[in-house]
């Protein structure tokens, strides 16, 4: 006998269509729309407010450890990128550019550029070099020195194909730049911020991350070292969400930031760089959303209580409205990691089923139903969005708090055991290319913990065959001896791979 197939509000589910599950779900929850501009996106205001609530917490992170934010030009010069060779060919193929400085009209009547720039602009894919040459003229000495700042902005990359809050050619991120007296000082600057954006993702977006180093062939160019945190998916495959740069003194020397050392010798600065992005919001919604929908964190919540009147009557209207207004205002009034519980009261001319299945596609993690009877027994029901959707909890507004703290944790736990049930040690060739072979339709892979000789050969061909790459070499874990799986040299290093966003 053939199962019946289950209802669910998102479809095609995750095991049926994962990408576009995916769309699905931005969709229904209404975070986010495809903008006339190709490869870029529109962010709506419920997508938008976890932008927000992510600056808000990251910002305060960054002051915490004595940055400041400042801002600098969308344009860099051309004759900037080229002095950094490295870099300037890392992103080429990326970078849009200006010029020309108007339009005019044409003989056929329509707008065509004019008045060309003497030096083309190149419009912001990364900032090194421009406030790199803002550093050079702000550092003469060692009593300079560090400069920590930050600047949220939004950054632009042509992208082939493109994916809303993934892969967008314009997006919106922060972006950290400091120089420092000393190499030491500016490795502890690097592998600070990466632990800055790792407590972050455990803490806040209940995302479990691994810390590790990019091989030289993943660094970001013109880097020394760089430093990841990787998040596995709910498809099994990896997604960056968040780097941090040693950058040595190869900027310093690009851009000139010179300084007197205590000695009143001249020498180059050593500088650092890190990020994270809305992709962010991308890695929440594939960790943590299901067959019907959006399922928010409750600290990184566009809202936390969306409280729904159930009115019957025309004549119970008034007194079920006043007393869900009078109930929002007190929640107002508690606090939740030192903001006001953020609560709806949805007043919508609608059926209370159809608005509390809105709110179950928008992830909110509580919803109230009000009805007479219960609000007149005072045996009101809240339903988790971790839960099943019939499944209730007495409600009780001291015990509210609790509550949103259970779902995080539980959210966090959840994608912690997904993670660790798909990561597995491999110790041969056969077993890694089976376990990375697409199996039809299914999901397949995960994280392969294996040794590797660091060969960039090996790199290019495993892309190729199984659009497989070395995620990170995890810092968590002791290096183990071992022998590469695919050229049996000893003494190897133990990396993550991974099919990756």
């Amino acid at each position: 006998m053939q199962k019946q197939k289950v209802r669910t509000a998102i479809t095609p589910t995750r095991e049926e269509n994962y990408p576009e599950w995916y769309q699905a779900v931005l969709k229904a929850a209404d975070l986010a729309e495809h903008s006339a501009v190709r490869g870029c996106m529109v962010i709506k205001p419920w997508g938008y407010s976890i932008w927000e609530n992510i600056q808000r917490i990251l910002d305060g992170m960054f002051k915490e450890t004595g940055h400041q934010n400042a801002y600098f030009p969308l344009f860099i010069p051309l004759s900037y990128m080229e002095k950094e060779a490295e870099h300037v060919e890392g992103f080429a193929k990326e970078c849009a550019v200006v010029t020309h400085h108007r339009l005019e009209k044409g003989p056929n009547g329509k707008l065509i550029p004019a008045g060309e720039l003497e030096e083309p602009l190149i419009v912001r894919p990364t900032s090194e070099m421009i406030i790199g040459h803002s550093y050079a003229k702000w550092v003469e000495s060692y009593r300079d020195l560090p400069i920590l700042i930050n600047q949220w902005a939004n950054v632009v990359r042509w992208e082939m194909r493109t994916r809303m809050f993934l892969r967008t050619t314009e997006f919106l991120w922060q972006e950290g730049h400091t120089v420092h007296a000393t190499k030491e000082e500016a490795i502890e600057e690097t592998k600070k911020m990466l632990d800055v954006y790792s407590t972050f993702c455990h803490q806040y977006l209940a995302l479990p991350v691994i810390r590790g180093e990019k091989t030289e062939s993943e660094r970001f160019p013109g880097a020394v070292n760089t430093y990841t945190i990787e998040a596995m998916m709910q498809d099994r495959k990896a997604l960056q969400a968040g780097t941090s740069h040693f950058l040595g003194q190869n900027f310093s020397k690009s851009c000139g930031i010179q300084f007197r050392n205590v000695a009143g010798e001249q020498e180059y600065g050593w500088t650092t760089s890190w990020g994270a992005t809305t992709r962010l919001i991308g890695a929440m919604i594939m960790a943590h959303s299901d067959d019907d929908g959006l399922v928010l964190p409750p600290r990184i919540a566009s809202a936390h209580l969306a409280i729904i009147p159930i009115i019957h009557s025309e004549e119970a209207r008034a007194k079920i409205l006043s007393y869900c207004d009078e109930l929002s205002s007190r929640l107002k009034k508690v606090h939740y990691h030192g903001q006001p519980l953020r609560v709806i009261v949805d007043v919508r001319d609608m059926r209370g089923g159809e608005k509390s299945w809105s709110w179950i596609k928008k992830g909110i993690p509580l919803r109230l139903e009000v009805g007479l009877r219960e609000m007149e027994a005072g045996q009101l029901q809240v339903a988790r969005r971790d839960k099943p959707h019939k499944e209730m909890t007495p409600f009780a507004e001291e015990g509210i708090v609790h509550l949103l703290e259970e779902i995080q944790a539980n959210l966090l736990a959840k994608a912690t055991a997904f993670r660790d049930q798909h990561t597995v040690e491999i110790r041969d060739e056969k077993t890694f290319k089976e376990f990375f072979t697409s199996k039809g339709d299914e999901i397949h892979g995960g994280f392969a913990l294996c040794h590797f000789s660091e060969d960039a050969q090996i790199e290019a061909k495993l892309k190729d065959e199984f659009n497989v790459t070395v995620r990170c070499i995890p810092l968590h874990l002791p290096q183990k001896p071992g022998k590469c799986i695919f050229t049996g040299k000893a003494g190897s290093t133990q990396v993550i791979f991974a099919k990756a966003y």
